[in-house]
């Protein structure tokens, strides 16, 4: 068995300075810290501090030692291996809604198999405010470092519910009163005219396949982004951004302007 199996076994890496500060920040079991040789020091000095303030080992190590834990991920001189990371319960993210006071905002993600996307797409939803987001066990990227580390830290903020089955998650998510928005082109509408300041779940599906044709049928109703250049479909991360900023804009609009040119959602059949 290899060093890096072995380190699995234990936990996870986190690499990049930020992401390993974030950790240390929310209160993330951190095992150990390696730093590499040569560092700048001012750079890696609140690392430093914050680990000494929780009794965190610190080693000091060769680069190519850090290149081997972090596999491939800019890491910059830092590597941390954390107990592994332990995903939200459904409940969860609709109390963090409950505990605000806010009608919950969440996304589910269908096949987002790409760490960078969701990494990307994880950042996001803490800017925004999102209560949490689903992923799918299967066919769908994890909780990893390049996930981390593409999340600039926002991974330790956000809950993150692991589900078997994503259908039968939405039928859950009905049941609690949460209405299920997909984006999909060729939905009728844009977004725009969507109200998204319901008790809301967002579907993103992945790139190429878009939202699955049973995880589609689920949806009470289906949005699109205009589209006016030659490619006809966004990112994932970029679609689900510009989705969650709407919902935050006619969520936190003026009563007088929160009913500008939207209408009730209707079901999509």
């Amino acid at each position: 068995m290899t060093g890096r199996e072995e380190l699995k076994q234990q936990g996870e890496i986190i690499a990049g300075r930020h992401p390993v500060l974030e950790a240390l920040r929310a209160g993330r079991e951190i095992h150990k810290i390696w730093i590499a040789e040569g560092v700048q020091r001012a750079l890696i000095q609140p690392i430093e501090a914050e680990a000494r303030r929780r009794g965190i080992v610190i080693q000091t190590a060769d680069r190519r030692r850090l290149d081997q834990l972090a596999q491939g991920i800019a890491h910059q001189g830092v590597a941390a291996q954390a107990a592994a990371h332990r995903y939200a319960e459904l409940d969860d993210l609709l109390e963090a809604a409950e505990a605000k006071g806010e009608p919950p905002l969440i996304l589910l993600l269908d096949e987002i198999e790409d760490p960078h996307n969701l990494g990307s797409i994880l950042r996001t939803a803490e800017c925004a405010g999102a209560h949490g987001v689903v992923i799918p066990k299967r066919r769908s990227a994890g909780l990893t470092a390049a996930v981390y580390k593409a999340s600039a830290g926002a991974a330790e903020f956000v809950p993150v519910a692991r589900v078997t089955n994503l259908a039968q998650t939405i039928d859950r998510l009905k049941e609690r009163g949460l209405w299920i928005a997909g984006a999909d082109a060729g939905a009728r509408d844009d977004v725009w005219r969507a109200d998204l300041t319901l008790p809301l779940a967002i579907v993103i599906g992945s790139e190429g396949r878009g939202i699955g044709r049973l995880i589609r049928d689920k949806c009470d109703f289906l949005v699109k982004l205009p589209m006016f250049g030659s490619i006809n479909s966004l990112n994932a991360s970029v679609a689900a951004g510009v989705l969650l900023y709407e919902a935050v804009r006619q969520r936190t609009a003026a009563p007088e302007d929160a009913g500008n040119g939207r209408t009730s959602p209707e079901l999509d059949g």
